[in-house]
């Protein structure tokens, strides 16, 4: 994922009241409409809270091998082609076994769930203090909607980057030097010092806001223009691809940022680079094809993760309130 990964369930779903047959979901998306009860707001909130976390962690787990490929050549001087990218899954899995392709999903899991939850809370109260908390007035201000979005990605970064940085720290080293979530945190800490683990914090702050505004935009945009060609609201599976390509156009533009983020993440202590003297150095030895490093893995991934995370939030978001009804029946 580029910079703003895990922004797939806010970003795909439409805001409807707060009733049990039209909970906030994708347009088309089948769910149960047994009971007409009205949820509390506080049991809405927490079943899309709990079903964007398991989302997110089943869809990361899925693509974590790809995600570890990623990585491991956006941090590296390393020609990018898929050759290399399937070279370097099979080494791995050969020299340290195929459960060596999931290394850093400990991490990776770690962050994602509240990550998850606190986006999804960030994104409805920004909503809400900006005003654009019902369908009418997110499309009268649509500027306001992408704001609100950017701020969740914003709000949800900053409480977890560290978990980030982690993650990416064990994704490119081996078992021997940071053998769990806890070893990389304290030796960061007593080798790098404590502020080490919020380096490259601006340059993802930078991408993430351009990341979420551009997947609204263009999710949005897609969705309107499928409605003006074929006359009908987009099923279930048609979000899923519009998803995917407002993801893909949004990874494209904010790429460059995420190259150097986890250049900087990545980097020993002897190597404090800016960001700038980062792109610098990254423009110097690669030229512009690096900043885009991985991008087309991303646009294989993203796809799948936004597949594998519509589809689960969706079906455990129904379940979960499914049993609340009859649990408050």
């Amino acid at each position: 994922m580029a910079v703003g990964e895990a922004r797939i369930p806010p970003l795909l779903r439409d805001e409807r009241t707060h009733t049990h047959h039209e909970s906030p979901k994708p347009t088309g998306a089948s769910g149960s409409t047994s009971g007409q009860r009205t949820l509390s707001r506080s049991a809405t909130v927490l079943t899309s809270l709990v079903a964007g976390a398991v989302a997110g962690a089943i869809a990361k787990t899925a693509i974590a091998p790809l995600d570890r490929t990623k990585i491991n050549f956006q941090t590296s001087q390393i020609p990018y082609s898929w050759r290399a990218a399937i070279d370097f899954l099979l080494h791995s899995a050969r020299t340290e076994g195929v459960a060596a392709l999931w290394r850093g999903n400990s991490a990776t899991m770690a962050r994602i769930v509240p990550y998850a939850a606190i986006q999804f809370t960030a994104h409805e109260q920004w909503k809400r203090v900006l005003g654009v908390d019902t369908p009418q007035s997110a499309q009268a201000q649509p500027v306001l909607h992408l704001v609100a979005g950017s701020l969740a990605g914003v709000t949800s970064q900053s409480l977890t980057y560290p978990l980030d940085l982690a993650r990416a720290r064990m994704a490119v080293t081996s078992a021997s030097q940071y053998r769990t979530l806890r070893a990389v945190f304290v030796n960061v800490a007593r080798d790098e010092g404590v502020m080490t683990l919020y380096r490259g914090y601006w340059v993802t702050v930078l991408g993430v806001i351009p990341y979420a505004g551009i997947s609204f935009f263009t999710y949005d945009t897609l969705k309107h223009k499928y409605l003006e060609w074929f006359g009908s609201p987009q099923g279930a599976l048609v979000n899923v691809w519009l998803g995917g390509a407002a993801g893909a156009v949004a990874q494209s533009a904010s790429y460059p940022l995420d190259i150097v983020r986890r250049r900087m993440q990545t980097a020993a202590r002897r190597h404090r680079h800016t960001a700038t003297a980062t792109a610098a150095h990254v423009y110097r030895t690669e030229g512009w094809r690096g900043f885009f490093k991985g991008l087309s893995m991303n646009w294989v991934k993203g796809p799948i993760a936004v597949g594998i995370s519509f589809a689960t939030y969706d079906a455990i978001k129904n379940t979960l309130r499914d049993i609340a009804i009859a649990l408050d029946s």
